[in-house]
C-alpha cells in the first residue's frame, strides 16, 4: 500500500522543521515583507513606505529654498520701501532748500535792485542839481533858489536893480567914505552890507564869507524882508 504523506517529508523530525521556518522567517524579514492577517485567513504583503535619504535631502533643500526666496523677497521689499522713503525725504529736503535758495536769491536780488534805486535816484540828484554860472546872472539864480528855501522874499529884478546900485555888480566892492566907513564898519559885497548885518542875517548853508556872491545875496534879501518886507522895496540906500 502507498503511504498518505509525502516521501522524505515523514522523515523530518521537530528540530528540523524548526529550523526551517527560522529561516523562511529571516527571509521575509529581509525582503521586508510583513504578514497582515486577512479577512478570511489569508496573508497579504505590504511593503513600508519609508523615504530614502535622497529623497529626505531633496525635500530639505527645496523647501529651504523655498524659505530663502520669501525671505529674500521681504527683505528685498523692505529695502526697496526703505529707499523709496529716503528718497521721499531727501527729495523734500531738496525741494525745501531750493524754495530757501530761492527765496534767499529772491530776497537778495530785491536788496540789490533797491540798493540801485537809491544810487540812481542820488545820481540823478546829483545830475539834476542846477550849474549856475559864476556871474551876476548865475548868482542872484542860485540866491533866488535859496532863498525860496528857507521862504525869503525877493525877485530875480529887484535884486538885479539894487546889486547894479550898489556895487555894479562886483562882489569886491568896499564902501570906504560913507558913515559906515567912518564908524569903522564899511559896507562891503555887491548888496554893500555891513559886517554886523551880514552875521545877523547869514543864512544858515551858505559860506560864512561876507564878499562871497550868494552869501551877501542872501543875507541882504533876509535884511531888507525883515525891515521892509522885500528886497523888492527898497529902492536907495537901506
Amino acid at each position: 500500500m502507498f503511504s498518505s504523506r509525502t516521501p522524505g517529508l515523514s522523515r523530518l523530525n521537530k528540530t528540523h522543521r524548526a529550523s526551517i521556518a527560522g529561516v523562511a522567517a529571516a527571509g521575509a524579514a529581509a525582503l521586508t515583507f510583513t504578514l497582515v492577517p486577512g479577512g478570511h485567513g489569508s496573508a497579504e504583503a505590504k511593503p513600508e513606505a519609508k523615504p530614502s535619504a535622497a529623497t529626505q535631502v531633496a525635500w530639505k533643500s527645496a523647501t529651504d529654498s523655498t524659505q530663502a526666496s520669501t525671505v529674500h523677497s521681504i527683505v528685498a521689499k523692505q529695502h526697496t520701501n526703505a529707499l523709496d522713503g529716503a528718497a521721499k525725504v531727501h527729495g523734500t529736503s531738496i525741494s525745501k532748500a531750493d524754495s530757501e535758495s530761492k527765496a534767499k536769491a529772491a530776497a537778495k536780488a530785491k536788496a540789490e535792485a533797491k540798493e540801485r534805486g537809491k544810487t540812481t535816484s542820488a545820481s540823478r540828484s546829483t545830475v539834476r542839481k542846477p550849474v549856475y554860472a559864476n556871474n551876476l546872472d548865475g548868482w542872484i539864480r542860485e540866491s533866488l533858489a535859496i532863498m525860496k528855501k528857507h521862504g525869503i522874499p525877493g525877485s530875480y529884478n529887484g535884486i538885479h536893480r539894487n546889486v547894479v546900485r550898489e556895487s555894479s555888480g562886483n562882489p569886491n566892492a568896499i564902501n570906504n567914505w560913507d558913515i559906515n566907513a567912518q564908524n569903522g564898519i564899511p559896507s562891503k559885497g555887491l548888496l554893500q552890507v555891513i559886517p554886523p548885518t551880514f552875521k545877523t542875517y547869514h543864512v544858515k548853508g551858505t559860506p560864512n564869507n561876507i564878499y562871497d556872491p550868494v552869501s551877501n545875496i542872501v543875507a541882504a534879501c533876509n535884511y531888507a524882508a525883515d525891515k521892509y518886507g522885500s528886497m523888492d522895496n527898497v529902492n536907495s540906500a537901506y
